[in-house]
Parts: structure tokens; sequence; C-alpha cells
């Protein structure tokens, strides 16, 4: 039976075998993990249970990054793809893959758009790159390929001919980032385009949040809802984490691959938190033959669910993320993270694009800077632009950052930077981490 309809303890009891499986293989293959095991007096064979990983010392980015080559666990030949981090936090950080790594990939996004409700015959069309050392858009053709399901690789941006492709070939699931889709009704209603009644019938999302915590659709989600009535499905991945967690129809979080990961959260003093409260993301991989890590602090900020999911699944689901570690900020005597500024900012209607700066001031606390740009040819927008956004933000979160207006061209030419792989929202430009 597939272990994800099991129960919980028999899901625990299937992890600790995998984890003790790659504990082993990682004490013999890693250089990194051998010099950490014998560094810290570490005896894998004392760690049998999921609760035993908290002995275990954490692997952070920067070890990712300056120890790189050291993770490797297999004869150079033997890596076949290489890809990059996405660099959100620091500086991007090489990955690897193996043959068998690469059909790990395929098997986790298999399973993550069966749990989205794809089916073999669906068509789907890939608004993601898969070049430019993305391992993202990759995984979904390999994934899509192997369900029985047919892609089309159109890349990223460009709506016209996305647009042009949807006419065409009649896809039933659009992949792409959500703000992307808002672009996408954008066109159409300049160009007369009936998106309403397209082929489109389903948007698989990643890189933005669509939900608030109570998994009802925050601002973003609820402007693409009210426009297009397509079902609407979040996913949460990174390069590191080697695993997909995917929302089924029922949008209630993504569900959890327990085959694919070992998943903790740690408060700020490193210990695991309890059940139902707010935490960074911890991942140990399972089955990796390339870099393989254990104890991975992803910086990323969620809380767990385990209560049955409607599906059937009795898997723990990933609440959409609050924020980063690094990017939370304390502004005026509050504590913030982009993602609640984000939604400021989508809610406001005369607004076409944005971007949130973080700056140090000389008391060394932190500042928010706010560039906008409007919307063209509306009419009734506020003469004062400064003011009626920082009302709203002090309306939405009790502080107001302050606010610049700028060209719509100007902006979205830096927002949309062809050189990054996601929409440039943010910038942090502090001196200092916040903590």
């Amino acid at each position: 039976m597939d272990i994800k309809y099991t129960s919980t303890g028999e899901i625990k009891l299937f992890q600790e075998k995998l984890l003790r499986r790659e504990l082993s293989y990682i004490s013999e293959r890693s250089p990194f993990y051998k010099r950490m095991f014998q560094r810290e007096g570490i005896d894998i064979r004392k760690i049998r249970t999921l609760e035993d990983l908290q002995y275990m010392p954490f692997t952070k980015k920067s070890d990712l990054q300056q120890f790189n080559e050291d993770f490797i666990c297999v004869p150079k030949e033997h890596l076949i793809d290489y890809v990059t981090t996405s660099g959100t936090l620091s500086d991007p950080a090489t990955y690897a893959l193996t043959d068998r790594d690469l059909d790990r990939l395929a098997y986790n996004e298999k399973v993550s758009f069966e749990c989205a409700g794809t089916k073999p015959g669906d068509l789907v069309q890939l608004m993601t790159t898969m070049d430019k050392r993305f391992v993202a858009g990759l995984a979904y053709y390999l994934g899509i390929r192997n369900l029985g399901a047919g892609i089309i690789r159109v890349g990223n941006g460009i709506p016209e001919l996305q647009w042009d492709t949807i006419t065409r070939m009649r896809p039933n699931t659009i992949i792409c980032v959500p703000s992307f889709i808002l672009k996408l009704i954008e066109f159409a209603e300049e160009n007369n385009i009936d998106y309403r009644n397209s082929s489109i019938k389903k948007a698989v999302c990643i890189g933005e949040n669509l939900r608030n915590q109570d998994f009802s659709l925050n601002i973003l989600g609820s402007h693409i809802r009210e426009k297009w009535d397509i079902s609407l499905i979040s996913t949460y991945a990174s390069t590191e984490l080697g695993a997909t967690f995917c929302e089924c129809p029922y949008g209630k979080g993504g569900h959890h691959l327990p085959e694919l990961v070992i998943c903790e959260l740690v408060d700020d003093n490193d210990r695991v938190v309890p059940q139902g409260e707010t935490g960074e993301l911890v991942i140990t991989n399972l089955g990796l033959e390339g870099m393989p890590l254990l104890r991975f602090r992803t910086g990323d900020l969620a809380r767990f669910h385990y209560e049955p999911c409607e599906c059937g699944r009795k898997t723990m689901r990933i609440s959409p993320l609050l924020g980063r570690k690094n990017q939370m900020i304390k502004f005026k005597g509050t504590t913030l993270y982009p993602p609640s500024l984000f939604d400021v900012l989508e809610d406001i209607w005369f607004i076409s694009c944005y971007q949130v700066i973080l700056l140090s001031n000389e008391l060394g606390t932190d500042d928010v800077r706010v560039k906008v740009s409007l919307k063209e040819g509306l009419k009734n927008i506020p003469e004062d632009i400064c003011k009626a956004v920082k009302d709203k933000f002090r309306a939405k979160v009790r502080v107001a950052p302050e606010v610049e207006v700028v060209p719509n061209r100007e902006l979205k030419a830096e927002v949309n930077n062809d050189k990054m792989r996601k929409a440039v929202k943010l910038i942090d430009k502090r001196t200092h981490v916040t903590g």
C-alpha cells in the first residue's frame, strides 16, 4: 500500500528505517559528513528514531557554499546534471545530480502532479524556464512525462506567446508563478481574448503564496479567482529539499512525501518546536545519491498540520510559508515578514508594479521603502499617491514605509530582471541580520 495513505505511526517507522539507511550511506560516502561525525564524536548507530535527529548538528547554506564539492558522494563521472540554488537569501550554490537522482526527481513530480489531480492524457503548459541552471522546469518536464500527460514547453514570460499556444494547443493546465496569471489576464482583457472560456481549468502555482494560514485564498489568490474561475493548486519546493509539497484539490496545505524527505521545525534556540507551532523548516534528504543533505536549515518559516486530509492521505501537510527567517523585519516596533507587505500592495487597485527595499538606519534598526508604479489610463486615482499607499499600510500592518512613485516601464524592468529567475519584489540592503 502507498505509504502516504497508511497511519502516522506506520509513516514514522517507515521514515526511521530510511533514515538509518541514509546515515549509513553518507557516513561512508560524504567527505563533509565524515568530518562532521568525527569532529562531533557522533556514532550513527545510536541514531535510530526521528527524535534522535535532534542530537545531530545542522547543515547551513554557508556550509553548502563553502565546502560545496565535499558534499558529493559519488565519482564525478557519475554526475549527470548540474543546477544552482536560487540564491534568494545568499549566493547560489552548485547542486549536482546523478542519473538515479533524475529518476527520483521525476518520481517526485509525478506523485506531486497526481496529488494535484493531474492525470494521464492531460495537457500541461509549462510557463517556467528549463534553462539558466534551474532545476524546477526540468523536474516538471520529467514528472509530467513520467505521469503520461502531455507537456508544452513555452518557458516564462511573453503573454502573447502563452495565449497563442493556449489557443492553438488547448492545454487544460498551466504551471507558473501566480502573479504571472494576473499578467495573462491583463493581456487577455487588452486583446479581447475570451480567457474565461479558454481550455485552461487549473493552474499549478510555484514561488509565491496563494493562501493565508487558514488556507483561504490570500489577496493575490483572491484577485486571480475573482477574474478567472480556475482551480488554483499551490506548491512549495527548493533545490535542497529534493522533494515537493503539493496541495491536493482540497487546498489544505502541501502534502509531505515521506519516502523522499524527513522534515523538522526548529525555534530560535535550535529546538524542535511543539506540534502546531511555527518554526524554521529543517530537511534531511532520503534516497539522494549525488549530494544528500542532513538536517539542512532552509531558512523558511512554516507550520505542520497533522489532521487527516479529505483526500485520504495521512501525511503531514505544510502551511503556506510565513516568510524567511533572515528576512524578518523589525520596523517601528513591529515584526513583519515580506509576504505581509506584498499582500498590502497586491490589494491596492491602482498599483501596477512594486518593489520593497529593506535598509538599516543610524539606530541599527530596520527601515522599509516601497517603490510603486501606477496602472495606465485609470480614473479617480488619489491625488496624493504616497499618502494613500501609507494609509493602506497603517490599516493592514499598523506601520507605514516610505513610498516612492516611479515610472511604470522603469520599475517593471527592474522587477522583471532577465538575469533573475524570479521577480525581484524584495531587495535587502541591510547591513545587519535581524534577530
